[in-house]
């Protein structure tokens, strides 16, 4: 077990701790928060117009088309904001003008969107374009960096108001910007979208299959028990094909058309990490009743937060991280609820998330508004917790006894 801790912290831990602090992935995952709050809105929506009640789903019906502009009007833009966004961060993390940075992206992404006949296909502003969002955001950014950089810039007179100053700076490379996007989609008839969506295809099809998304948990898991945030460090890769199956499922979901992904955002935050990472609130459940005073004072302390999926006090004060006691149920258990929730929603007797709710939302309650209100989905999330408390308890009961023996000593 030595050896294996070991090699996490020495082999394992650094290159993926340095691509956790990535200015270009970390531009991703923050960009990204500009997208939470249309889809948080859109999904309220949803789940208004879907109440599972005879008497509201007939007072709705008259409705539903008008929800719907609510429900394309926020999932139908979340490319576009995500442009904007991650336009924005990564300016920002290469000490440039941010606004600028968003505004080349924002226009970049745009007329990447036109199709043959030169028509905005604003289609792309869904899930889709998302992909090719962080593309034209990256690319943008990166002229903008380099004349920057090179002083390849229009400078005005110190006079001249800041904001003016700024958007002259920005004024060659945006052309630039502009003259590249247009030669590529117009004379050259490149369908940019087309071909970026075929580059990352591979890549959603294997965080939506089985295997995929059981590595991906295990990354999670090894991180953590390293020390290393795993959630936050993986948030630049995962969360933009999450957040994209969500969408999807979003739409298809308003359509009552069949729900496409099985693994969208939710699918980890609320059914596999169940009252956090690990499902932890179960070791915190048995803490509150344990023989050791220890355990019982940091499972009052770390219960408030466990309901609400936050579990540092558990990860740091148990402790999760590097302790061989806990490294295997911290490991097993997730793995286990992302084999049995994939199949239950496989075989339709879950249905996956379709709506965005906060990743601090309680257990039960969480998967049963992100489902849009399927109750077996709250049904499931109880038997979740049973599953987890059942497998903690044995390993909590070893940790227990080694801390009551260390408390009668130090008594």
């Amino acid at each position: 077990m030595n050896k294996f801790m070991d090699w996490l912290q020495s082999v394992l831990m650094p290159p993926l701790a340095k691509a956790g602090n990535n200015k270009y992935l970390v531009s991703i995952r923050n960009g990204l928060v500009l997208t939470l709050p249309a889809v948080i809105s859109g999904s309220i929506f949803l789940i208004i117009a879907n109440i599972p009640i005879p008497a509201w789903s007939n007072f709705m019906k008259p409705y539903m088309d008008a929800m719907g502009v609510a429900v394309n009007g926020s999932f139908g833009i979340i490319s576009l904001l995500a442009a904007i966004g991650i336009g924005y961060e990564l300016a920002k993390a290469l000490e440039l003008d941010a606004i600028n940075g968003a505004g080349l992206s924002t226009m970049a992404f745009i007329v990447a969107s036109f199709n043959s006949k030169y028509t905005l296909d604003t289609a792309n502003f869904a899930s889709s374009g998302l992909f090719t969002a962080i593309v034209c955001s990256f690319i943008s950014v990166l002229i903008l960096n380099l004349f920057v950089k090179k002083n390849w810039v229009i400078k005005l007179p110190n006079g001249v108001p800041a904001a003016v100053s700024q958007s002259f700076v920005s004024l060659i490379p945006g052309f630039l910007v502009l003259l590249l996007f247009w030669g590529l989609r117009v004379p050259l008839h490149f369908d940019i979208n087309l071909f970026v969506q075929s580059i990352f295809h591979p890549l959603l099809f294997a965080m939506n299959s089985l295997p995929g998304i059981m590595f991906y948990t295990l990354l999670v898991s090894v991180l953590w028990v390293a020390g290393i945030h795993g959630d936050m460090t993986l948030e630049g890769i995962s969360d933009p094909i999450f957040l994209q199956f969500l969408t999807a499922n979003g739409i298809a979901y308003a359509h009552h058309q069949t729900i496409p992904y099985l693994t969208s955002s939710g699918f980890s935050s609320l059914f596999v990490n169940v009252g956090g990472t690990g499902a932890t609130i179960m070791l915190v459940f048995w803490m509150l009743s344990s023989k050791s005073k220890a355990y019982r004072e940091l499972g009052k302390v770390a219960f408030p937060g466990a309901l609400f999926e936050i579990n540092e006090p558990v990860i740091f004060g148990f402790p999760i991280v590097m302790n061989p006691i806990t490294l295997i149920p911290f490991i097993v258990i997730p793995q286990i609820l992302t084999v049995l929730t994939y199949i239950l929603m496989s075989v339709h007797l879950v249905r996956p998330a379709v709506m965005m709710v906060p990743w601090t939302m309680p257990p039960i309650i969480g998967p049963l508004m992100a489902t849009g209100w399927d109750w077996r989905a709250g049904v499931w999330s109880a038997i979740e917790l049973v599953i987890a408390g059942a497998i903690y308890y044995p390993f909590f009961k070893v940790a227990e006894k080694q801390m009551v023996a260390q408390e009668a000593s130090e008594a």
